[in-house]
C-alpha cells in the first residue's frame, strides 16, 4: 500500500482511499469459499447476478457476472443455501465491500432438498401418491408390525402408547437401522420379510425426529417402491409433526409421529371395556323385559287353556253344522243345474242347424237360377255388340276393298303407294290382291298434273 505521508499530514482523496483498500482486499483474499443463504437476489437484463449472502449474524454483498453464472448448473432463488467461490473486493463508487463470485454450488442441505423434490415429482408422475391405490387400514388389527431401530425412541413411544390403550395387542418388531448409508436397504428387507411372514395386519415404518440428513433413508426411492409394493397396509411415522418425507406420501397412511401411529392403530381398551359394560347392562335389561313379557304371555295362555274333551265336542258340533250346510248347498246347486240344463236344451232345439241348412239351400238354388239367367242375358248382349262392331270394322277394312277387285301397292319398305312420284322406273313394288300378292318391276311412270 502506497500511503503518502509528510510532516504536515497531507490528506488523500476518497477515491484514492477506496482504490488502495480494494487493492489490499484483493491481494489478501485471492480465492475464498463462503457458505450462506441467498437474499435480495437481482437479475437485471445485463445477465449479471447481484445478491446478499447471509447467515444468522452477518451478511455480505455479492456480484456474479454473466460469464461466470452461465456455468452454474441450477437456478438459485431466495432462501437457497449455497457455497460461493470468489475474491473479496471493493465497489469503489460506493465504498461497499463485496465479494466477486466465480462459482456457485448448492450447500449439502440444499442438494438434498433438490433430490427430494426431483424424486417427489418422479413418483407423483408414476401415481404412487394417488389416493385410489392406497390400501385401507384395519380398524382392529390383530398384530402390528413395527419397522424401526430396536434402541431408538420410536419403538419405546409406540410400546408405551399400546400398553396404555390396548395392552393385549401383539407387536412384531422388525429391527433395522434408521439412518446412515445402509438404512434404506435394511428398511426394504424388513418390509419384504414382514410380507413373507404375513403375521402383521399393518406395518408402522418410521423413526424419531432428526435433521434432513438423518431422515434421508425414508426419502430413498427403493424405500418408496417397497412401501408401494407391500401387500400389508403401511403407516409412515417419520420424525416430528413438521417433518414430511417421501415415505409419508407413498404409505397408505401418514402419522405425524410414532406415538400418533400407535394411537391411530390401537383400539382404546378403556373405551371398549366401557362399551362392553354398557352393552351388558342393556342386554340384561332387555332380557328382563323379554322374560317378563313371556311370563305374562304364559299366564294368559294358562287362563285360556281348556280341557281337550270340551274342544273335541265343539269340533264335532262344528263338523255336523258344516255337513248340514254342505248337503243344503249341494241340493241347491243340483236344482240350479237342472233348470239351466232345461233352458239350454230348449234353446238348442230352436237353433237346430238342420232347419237353418234347409232354408239356406233353397236360397242358394234361387240365387243360382238368377245368376244363370243374368249371365245368359249379358252374354247375348255382348254377342250383339260384337257382331255390330265386326260389321262396322268390315265396312272400313282394306280387305273389303280388295274383295271388290281392287289391289294395294306398296314399296319394298312397305309404304302404301298413293302417288306415282313415290317410285322410279326399274324399282320393285308389291301388289296385294284379295288372294295372294304379286312382286313386279316399274317400267313406265305416268304423272298426272292437277290444273
Amino acid at each position: 500500500m502506497n500511503v503518502q505521508t509528510s510532516s504536515n499530514r497531507t490528506a488523500i482523496a476518497v477515491s484514492e482511499l477506496n482504490k488502495q483498500v480494494k487493492s489490499l482486499l484483493e491481494n489478501s483474499f485471492l480465492s475464498i469459499r463462503v457458505v450462506g443463504e441467498i437474499s435480495n437476489l437481482a437479475k437485471p437484463s445485463s445477465g449479471h447476478w447481484y445478491f446478499t449472502l447471509k447467515d444468522q449474524k452477518a451478511q455480505v454483498r455479492c456480484a456474479m457476472f454473466r460469464g461466470n453464472n452461465l456455468r452454474v448448473n441450477f437456478a438459485p432463488k431466495e432462501g437457497d443455501q449455497v457455497v460461493v467461490t470468489g475474491r473479496v473486493s471493493l465497489y469503489e463508487g460506493r465504498g461497499d465491500y463485496q465479494m466477486i463470485c466465480s462459482a456457485m454450488e448448492q450447500d449439502g442441505q440444499g442438494q438434498l432438498q433438490v433430490l427430494f423434490e426431483k424424486l417427489k415429482l418422479k413418483l407423483q408422475a408414476q401415481g404412487l401418491f394417488d389416493a385410489d391405490r392406497k390400501k385401507p387400514i384395519p380398524d382392529h388389527p390383530k398384530c402390528i408390525g413395527v419397522i424401526t431401530s430396536p434402541t431408538g425412541a420410536a419403538i419405546h413411544d409406540i410400546l408405551t402408547v399400546l400398553k396404555r390403550r390396548y395392552p393385549g395387542l401383539p407387536v412384531r418388531l422388525y429391527p433395522t437401522a434408521v439412518q446412515g448409508n445402509e438404512a434404506a436397504g435394511q428398511i426394504v428387507k424388513a418390509i419384504e420379510l414382514a410380507n413373507r411372514e404375513g403375521i402383521a395386519d399393518v406395518l408402522i415404518v418410521g423413526r424419531g425426529g432428526g435433521s434432513l440428513e438423518d431422515l434421508w433413508p425414508f426419502n430413498e426411492e427403493v424405500v418408496a417402491l417397497s412401501l408401494a409394493n407391500s401387500n400389508i397396509p403401511t403407516v409412515s411415522a417419520v420424525g416430528h409433526e413438521v417433518d414430511f418425507s417421501i415415505a409419508d406420501m407413498v404409505a397408505d397412511l401418514r402419522a405425524p409421529t410414532p406415538s400418533a401411529a400407535a394411537e391411530l392403530l390401537s383400539p382404546n381398551g378403556a373405551e371398549i371395556l366401557a362399551n362392553i359394560n354398557r352393552a351388558e347392562r342393556a342386554l340384561k335389561q332387555r332380557f328382563g323385559w323379554l322374560l317378563a313379557a313371556k311370563q305374562a304371555q304364559l299366564k294368559s295362555l294358562r287362563q285360556r287353556l281348556r280341557h281337550p274333551g270340551e274342544r273335541i265336542r265343539e269340533q264335532v258340533q262344528r263338523s255336523d253344522e258344516l255337513e248340514l250346510r254342505l248337503h243344503s248347498a249341494m241340493n241347491r246347486l243340483m236344482r240350479d243345474k237342472r233348470s239351466q240344463l232345461n233352458q239350454n236344451q230348449s234353446q238348442l232345439s230352436r237353433l237346430n242347424p238342420s232347419r237353418t241348412l234347409t232354408a239356406h239351400q233353397e236360397q242358394v238354388k234361387q240365387l243360382m237360377s238368377r245368376l244363370e239367367s243374368l249371365t245368359k242375358s249379358k252374354i247375348d248382349r255382348r254377342k250383339l255388340e260384337l257382331a255390330e262392331k265386326v260389321g262396322r270394322l268390315q265396312a272400313i277394312s282394306p280387305l273389303a276393298t280388295l274383295e271388290r277387285g281392287y289391289a294395294l301397292a306398296t314399296t319394298d319398305q312397305h309404304e302404301v303407294i298413293r302417288d306415282s312420284r313415290q317410285v322410279k322406273a326399274g324399282q320393285s313394288i308389291n301388289i296385294r290382291l284379295q288372294k295372294g300378292s304379286i312382286t313386279s318391276t316399274v317400267t313406265d311412270i305416268h304423272t298426272e298434273t292437277n290444273d
